[in-house]
């Protein structure tokens, strides 16, 4: 029976730690190959088309200019050309989640130099999209992709065999300067591709010769880098000391508040807008018309959202973190009227994620208990990142920002 939600113990196995409770604040910069994820290319004349037409992010994005953002690649003359990178999701008709995609454009064939260096490679105007998703659900979304293809002229391959998916994170990413949405990792950047045709270079920055890069996470900068990357190639930047376990990425993210998969976000239940995808990125509410739209546009023109997920810590009744004591879908309740204020979807360590009722998250320390478990105190935590009209979301004629 496949799991609804996620439950990991976390692994560490890089240097940056060495206590056995370890932490992720001073640790960095990591990378981690991503092994819930897949890759999924889409190919053909109709892609953009009909990938606008199902997921909640503008995929018009691509192929459209980038203009000034230009000038924030450290190497001059890096084409500018589209969004290389977008956050989305995929929606019931009735607007609960079912999957999130990272879209990739990757590097055209006439902006990079061919194998012999001297001009640019064939087919200057095929259309080519690679889908960062979800392993566990990789064959039904496959599937449900080709159910709404109809005649769209577009091919849809799982090549997760070819590709693998990657993350870069940590404190020292963290601390950089916010980039624009399309921006390559200027680390990367910075290495080939420049005035002169520099090879080894190109090697170093890009992963292989046909320019495979890292880019800014389009959720948020804090997340760092992600990218795809043939599965025989190690990407740049990536050394035996930095690389570490999936599981240290995940501790990262949730204490970030953000959730990843069909797994974290319960496919075919969760309401986008409560699990914060809108200021992840992944919504456009000017884009027109796609599958789900109306539950997302009317929730948002509403204006209270009084449900959100948020990052939780498990503490006991002196403050001290407590391990291993939580297990998803355990319901939180306010300690005093025992009342369920909502309920723990993800847990790790003494760490997790928790579609909580707003007017009980902030009400001060030691409102929230587990139940069944009252020597467990729940500290549901205000990401940096929110906006500040969330966290008063449940206040009486709040109205939309």
């Amino acid at each position: 029976m496949k799991p609804s939600i996620r439950s990991l113990k976390p692994i560490f196995k890089i240097n940056h730690f060495s206590s056995q409770t370890p932490t992720l604040h001073d640790a960095g910069p990591m990378a981690s190959l991503l092994k819930t994820r897949s890759v999924v290319r889409f190919r053909g004349p109709d892609t953009i088309k009909f990938l606008q037409g199902l997921l909640t992010n503008d995929v018009r994005r691509f192929g459209e200019p980038v203009g000034d953002e230009k000038s924030s690649l450290v190497t001059p003359n890096v084409p500018a050309s589209s969004a290389r990178s977008l956050y989305a999701a995929m929606l019931t008709p009735q607007g609960r989640f079912l999957y999130d995609m990272f879209l990739y454009e990757p590097p055209r064939t006439n902006e990079k130099l061919d194998t012999s260096g001297s001009g640019p490679g064939p087919d200057p105007d095929e259309v080519v999209l690679l889908a960062d998703v979800d392993c566990s659900v990789l064959d039904e979304l496959v599937e449900t992709l080709k159910k709404y293809r109809l005649r769209s002229k577009v091919d849809i391959e799982n090549v997760g065999e070819e590709f693998s998916c990657w993350q870069r994170f940590g404190v020292d990413l963290q601390k950089r300067a916010p980039l624009p949405p399309s921006v390559e990792d200027p680390a990367a950047a910075s290495v080939g591709w420049g005035g002169a045709i520099d090879p080894t270079g190109s090697s170093s920055s890009q992963g292989n010769s046909i320019g495979w890069q890292w880019h800014k996470d389009p959720r948020l900068d804090c997340l760092g880098f992600r990218g795809i990357f043939p599965s025989n190639v190690t990407p740049p930047m990536v050394e035996a000391n930095t690389e570490t376990e999936e599981e240290n990425y995940l501790v990262w993210r949730l204490e970030r508040g953000v959730a990843e998969g069909s797994i974290e976000i319960p496919k075919g239940e969760a309401i986008p807008l409560e699990y914060n995808l809108a200021g992840l990125n992944a919504i456009s509410f000017d884009k027109g018309c796609y599958v789900g739209q109306e539950l997302i546009a009317r929730s948002h023109h509403r204006g209270v959202i009084r449900k959100r997920l948020l990052p939780l810590k498990f503490l006991n009744e002196s403050g001290t973190e407590v391990e291993q004591k939580v297990a998803p879908g355990s319901e939180v309740i306010a300690s005093k009227s025992g009342k369920k204020a909502g309920t723990v979807t993800t847990a790790i360590g003494s760490r997790g994620l928790g579609l909580i009722r707003l007017e009980e998250a902030f009400k001060g320390s030691g409102n929230l208990v587990i139940k069944g478990q009252e020597d467990v105190k729940v500290d549901p935590i205000r990401p940096e990142w929110w906006p500040a009209q969330w966290s008063s979301e449940h206040e009486p004629y709040q109205a939309a920002g």
